[in-house]
């Protein structure tokens, strides 16, 4: 029976706390989009049980309610004509919901994820090689080897290896100031001043001590003369202000003198009031907060280590991590190591070893698909997949891992475990910690084993419910209750990442055929093909949603991979979905968490409903643009009624061109 969606809108609108409670409504591809004024007024039963809702989740500060392409604008087009609520576009909403969000350390936290996040590629790739050449320098200094210094080769790789952490003012001034708003080259300009080769470097000054300071008010007040390098704070500083005076100053010029006033302006009032009070002030400040960490670092027996190796991985979920790429630098600046990067490694292994446990233990096919590579994953490092696909949605583990971190960084607090780089923590982050293997292993070991054990005894199998065993094992019924227990436990909905919530709602509304037919799928895109299971996306990995393979592009361009009809087309062009005219359901999701880039780096070159040809141009991809963002490129192709086939085969591996065979449906 065809769904009434005036009653579907009301149903929804009275569920909520009515018109009032609205803040702003928006809707995407497939769920609407609410921001509420007071949660406590809504009624989530009802939520839940509203007419053609196929589930919700709290996330970002919005409700999103869930009815799939095609369904979702008709009741929001009759929830906002019952409830006389403007219509707002999802930007307006996601600025609504995070008005609404008045936490102003979150805030901050979420501000210094969007600095750091771009440029972590940069970081991380210094932090490798630096730890490659302190290895090298390990078995040279010990005998292993023997290693000339005096050719080119070394010295390139030497010099690239610290570059990044050399300029990397620049780089946090660029990205600071994209994330404030302003020009993000006046942002770089702002970072080389803050190490511009006239001031002392400060990497100097604790052996040769400050040489230089000017009086700014004579007899009262006077600055230091010297760089900011291994200091954040201030650039990131530095950038706020820089963007608050552009932005005012493009309202006031005229526009004729608008190119060269508001630059020319903006840069030097930042730069007296950065030099002036914000570096000394913030220098300060920042020292401090190292020095309280660096005291809890050292009361006696580890037990401050232990506090924070253990809720390290609670701050991954709440987004606090994000912080703490600036107090690796900071400790390197100040103590030429970091003692904070091995705590991190410890509580990285520690859900690591809690993840793999699971996989062990598990006697469901689909959760020891999604936990083994989530293991794997966090034993280099990303613990975003083991935490929010596996250990938090069992809770147990992830109490497990947390455990595990904490005696495992306590370890290391005793022995005095400490890293010469940041950037690489688990298995590769004994590279920098070459002068002390053994305490690195054995910290490891700590971690992994005691989260593993612990994990191990305390997880179960959930035995299914009565409503469970009623629902037909398809794929879609698989997203299905994975999204209604999201709305049940706003933990769980964190597992779930923007980009992986929309391609496996796309597979909720795909419909499995009746009437399919033997087919080959050929390649979308030239690349490299890869196993699903590799997908970082724990959603994706686990083949949830369908089985299909994933390809790596190495052009932008993506092509129908077989004759039939567009069906889907993402709003912000990051997902393509396709019913072939053998019956096929296919998704192509471009990248993971590519849906936040709000359709900049995506052209589609056809609409819903079109009929296209095997080879046919579907969509231009500016791939630059992607990793630019720090964001993944991969792209899973996606059989979404896979339960309408015997057998979803992937067939090919490594290099791909467009054409290729890549699945065999049967």
């Amino acid at each position: 029976m065809a769904l009434d969606y005036t009653k579907a809108a009301q149903e929804i609108l009275d569920a909520i706390g009515g018109p009032d409670n609205v803040v702003s409504a928006a809707h995407c591809a497939t769920r609407l989009r609410l921001v509420l004024a007071d949660d406590s007024k809504v009624d989530q039963a009802a939520v839940d049980n509203a007419d053609g809702a196929k589930g919700n989740f709290k996330a970002s500060g919005q409700l999103q309610v869930i009815y799939g392409t095609g369904t979702v604008n008709k009741v929001y087009d009759e929830f906002i004509a019952l409830g006389h609520i403007s219509a707002a576009t999802k930007a307006e909403a996601k600025a609504a919901a995070a008005e609404q969000q008045k936490n102003p350390f979150m805030r901050a936290i979420k501000l210094l994820g969007d600095v750091f996040v771009p440029i972590i590629p940069a970081i991380v790739a210094s932090g490798l090689l630096l730890g490659i050449m302190s290895a090298l320098s390990f078995m040279d200094s010990n005998g292993f080897i023997t290693l000339s210094t005096d050719n080119a080769w070394y010295q390139i790789l030497n010099l690239v290896s610290n570059t990044a952490f050399t300029f990397l003012q620049i780089l946090i001034g660029y990205s600071a100031a994209s994330a404030f708003g302003a020009n993000p080259y006046l942002g770089a300009v702002m970072g080389m001043l803050l190490i511009n080769p006239g001031l002392q470097n400060a990497n100097t000054v604790a052996t040769e001590g400050v040489q230089q300071t000017y009086a700014v008010i004579p007899g009262l007040y006077s600055i230091e003369w010297t760089g900011y390098q291994g200091h954040v704070i201030p650039i990131v500083i530095a950038a706020g202000i820089l963007a608050f005076i552009e932005k005012r100053l493009h309202k006031v010029v005229p526009e004729a003198f608008d190119l060269f006033v508001t630059p020319l302006v903006s840069v030097a009032a930042t730069a007296y009031i950065t030099m002036l009070a914000v570096g000394p002030i913030f220098v300060w400040a920042e020292n401090a907060i190292l020095g309280g960490i660096q005291f809890l670092l050292t009361l006696p027996l580890g037990l401050g280590s232990l506090i924070m190796g253990a809720l390290y991985a609670p701050t991954v979920v709440t987004g606090i991590h994000q912080m703490y790429t600036t107090i690796d630098l900071g400790q390197i600046a100040t103590y030429g190591v970091t003692y904070w990067l091995p705590l991190a490694s410890a509580a990285n292994i520690g859900q690591a070893g809690a993840a793999l446990a699971v996989a062990l233990k598990t006697r469901d096919v689909k959760i020891r698909s999604l936990a083994l590579p989530s293991s794997l994953s966090a034993f280099m490092g990303i613990t975003e997949p083991a935490i929010f696909g596996v250990n938090l949605r069992f809770f147990k583990p992830f109490i497990a891992g947390c455990i595990g971190g904490g005696l495992g960084a306590m370890f290391a607090s005793i022995v005095g475990l400490a890293a010469a780089g940041t950037g690489v923590t688990g298995i590769f982050g004994i590279l920098l910690c070459l002068n002390q293997p053994i305490q690195y292993i054995i910290m490891f070991a700590i971690a992994g084993l005691v989260a593993f054990g612990l994990s191990y005894m305390l997880y179960r199998d959930e035995t299914p419910s009565a409503d469970a065993v009623q629902v037909e094992p398809a794929t879609n019924a698989t997203v299905q209750a994975s999204v209604n227990a999201t709305a049940r436990d706003e933990a769980e909905a964190a597992a779930v990442s923007a980009a992986a919530a929309d391609a496996a709602i796309a597979a909720v509304n795909g419909s499995v055929a009746s009437d399919v037919q033997p087919a080959t799928i050929v390649s979308p895109m030239a690349g490299t093909a890869i196993p699903m299971k590799e997908v970082s996306d724990p959603v994706f990995a686990s083949e949830a949603m369908g089985g299909g393979i994933a390809i790596v592009p190495n052009e932008g361009t993506l092509y129908a991979p077989a004759d039939g009809k567009v069906i889907v087309l993402a709003d912000t062009g990051h997902a393509v979905g396709m019913m072939t005219d053998t019956g096929t359901e296919i998704l192509m999701h471009i990248g993971i968490d590519t849906v936040g880039l709000e359709g900049k780096p995506f052209t589609p070159h056809v609409k819903v409903g079109d009929h296209v040809r095997a080879g046919q141009p579907l969509m231009d991809v500016d791939l630059a643009y992607i990793k630019a963002q720090g964001l993944d490129t991969v792209t899973p192709v996606i059989i979404t009624n896979t339960a309408a086939y015997e057998a979803v085969e992937p067939c090919a591996s490594g290099a791909v061109t467009v054409g290729d065979p890549i699945i065999k449906v049967h």
